[in-house]
């Protein structure tokens, strides 16, 4: 469903070149709201702007790509400050960008591929949360809304996934302490946990991964758009009510007995 005007609310969706962030970025677009595409790849960020469409006759204003690298914090102050510059305000951070990495167990890891799954995960996420609560309180009116992609493997690991499943429980710890201390602030902070989306990353799934008891054995997989709806229902909250978490995943996938 598309909003019958545009409300021109301001939002960032990092990683926003493919996957969930392209798919949440068209649906925000299609929805009213002014989006910042950003990532590491320009030509990715023009695809993904065009394939957004024009349903307002103006997505040259409507959705701009901002390229940058949010595990590297002068890269995220740089793309706030052409926010505030552009726009004056922000309404709404999805948190989205991520990486994802083979699977290893915890002595076949090295620590550069460690550092690889922190600083994008993790420390990407606090960068540009930081930076979002800077200009959410100092703007009027106060506030807007952040939503961090965790995972599923915040709160159950895959067997071979330590480096994933670290950074992804501290996601969660990341949501429940900003969700505090943006109380005062009037910025409502949640999660939204992801398992099993099908894409042509997840293609293996289909095919068979590793269980918990050793077994290879496939898995069921959902369609984009109902990550992107889930998503939607958090994003048009007023900032008066919240999902601190929401889980939406595969029905038929193992999850639920993990382990």
């Amino acid at each position: 469903m598309t909003a019958s005007t545009p409300h021109n609310r301001i939002a960032l969706v990092t990683g926003a070149g493919s996957g969930i962030g392209l798919g949440c970025a068209r649906a925000l677009v299609a929805d009213g709201w002014r989006v910042v595409y950003t990532g590491r790849r320009a030509e990715a960020l023009a695809a993904a702007i065009a394939a957004a469409g024009d349903p307002w006759g103006d997505i040259g204003e409507r959705a701009i790509a901002v390229p940058s690298d949010v595990g590297d914090e002068a890269s995220v102050a740089a793309l706030f400050n052409t926010i505030t510059q552009r726009f004056g305000r922000l309404d709404l951070l999805f948190n989205n960008a991520g990486v994802s990495l083979p699977v290893q167990t915890p002595d076949e890891l090295d620590a550069a591929t460690w550092r690889r799954a922190v600083d994008t995960n993790l420390n990407g996420a606090f960068f540009c949360l930081s930076q979002a609560f800077k200009l959410m309180r100092a703007q009027s009116p106060m506030g807007g809304r952040i939503i961090n992609n965790g995972s599923i493997s915040a709160h159950a690991p895959r067997p071979g996934s330590i480096a994933y499943t670290a950074t992804k429980h501290a996601i969660s710890g990341l949501t429940r302490a900003a969700a505090l201390d943006g109380r005062a602030f009037d910025i409502a902070v949640g999660q939204i946990d992801i398992g099993n989306v099908a894409s042509d990353m997840t293609e293996r799934m289909a095919k068979g991964v590793p269980q918990a008891d050793g077994s290879i054995k496939p898995e069921a997989r959902m369609a984009l758009q109902s990550v992107v709806d889930s998503f939607m229902t958090m994003a048009r909250l007023p900032l008066d009510a919240n999902v601190l978490f929401m889980t939406v995943m595969a029905t038929k996938m193992p999850f639920v007995g993990r382990g």
